[in-house]
């Protein structure tokens, strides 16, 4: 089971938050039973880590994640690793691609001349200097006033947020992402499940990842990949398994659920009409050659 995070916090009202269109802020302290999480976001988010230490993991890289330090996290599917020796606290910022659009295009006259080369990545470090620092710890007062806060504040505090990190040049990777949304209405279909294919999501909520709806969803996919979402996912999922059977020391039901399927049972019977062998003697197969 992947948990959607931004979904998950939106409506989990013990969660300190406040929430907008195209934004939300949340107080997170993590349960101490919680140590390895798969969660996915159709909402870009900002991790500010006020105590303990966290592990981002994306498609290639992990990041350690401790007290005092920030990362930004585009939408996507993610791996998380929690630690112990000290009680973990955050403040998640979740910010839609639509609110940064509108940030760049309404301030790029300033931020022109910031903007360079960058690496694309999925997630990105953030440079916390002091001012940034106090910005973020200023949330909790917010938080702790009580009652209904204004949209029009909250929205001044994002937008200073985004100032904040987009006229630092140690962030100009992350700047260049944000400048690359101006020309980016859809995110790239097959980026998306390229990326996405062997998690066990919906059709719905590849559709929302890719900033569309789900009937927008499905006439790209045909479009792009000349057969329907559920055609090439099952494809793909098994093309990968047998990488995995192949190259790697996961048993079959670990290589099962790594590949996206839900139950044994459905991959072996699958994995066999491809492949003319169920998953353990093809391995056996390949170990006798």
């Amino acid at each position: 089971m992947t948990l959607n995070v931004f979904e998950y916090f939106k409506n989990s009202p013990q969660y300190n938050r406040l929430v907008g269109n195209d934004y939300m802020f949340v107080e997170y302290k993590c349960p101490i039973d919680v140590e390895k999480f798969k969660l996915w976001t159709d909402t870009p988010l900002l991790t500010y880590v006020i105590s303990g230490k966290k592990d981002w993991t994306s498609i290639n890289k992990t990041y350690s994640l401790k007290s005092g330090e920030a990362l930004f996290i585009r939408k996507g599917i993610y791996n998380t690793k929690q630690y112990f020796e000290e009680d973990y606290c955050t403040i998640l910022f979740f910010i839609t691609e639509d609110f940064i659009r509108r940030f760049i295009k309404n301030n790029q006259d300033l931020l022109q001349k910031q903007i360079a080369d960058y690496q694309d990545s999925l997630i990105y470090p953030i440079d916390v200097t002091n001012s940034l620092k106090s910005l973020f710890l200023s949330v909790f007062n917010y938080f702790n006033m009580g009652g209904k806060i204004p949209k029009e504040l909250v929205e001044i505090k994002f937008n200073e947020l985004l100032f904040n990190i987009a006229l630092n040049p140690s962030n100009k990777d992350l700047l260049g992402f944000f400048n690359s949304l101006k020309q980016i209405e859809k995110t790239n279909i097959n980026e998306v499940m390229m990326k996405n294919f062997h998690y066990d999501l919906q059709l719905e909520e590849f559709a929302r990842l890719s900033g569309r709806s789900l009937s927008t969803f499905k006439r790209d996919f045909k479009t792009h990949f000349n057969e329907t979402p559920g055609k090439w996912l099952n494809n793909q999922r098994l093309e990968y398994a047998k990488t995995l059977l192949e190259n790697s020391e996961l048993n079959i039901s670990e290589i099962c659920y790594e590949s996206g399927f839900k139950n044994t049972s459905h991959f072996n019977s699958s994995f066999k009409q491809k492949f003319n062998y169920p998953p353990n003697q093809f391995r056996k197969q390949i170990l006798n050659q």
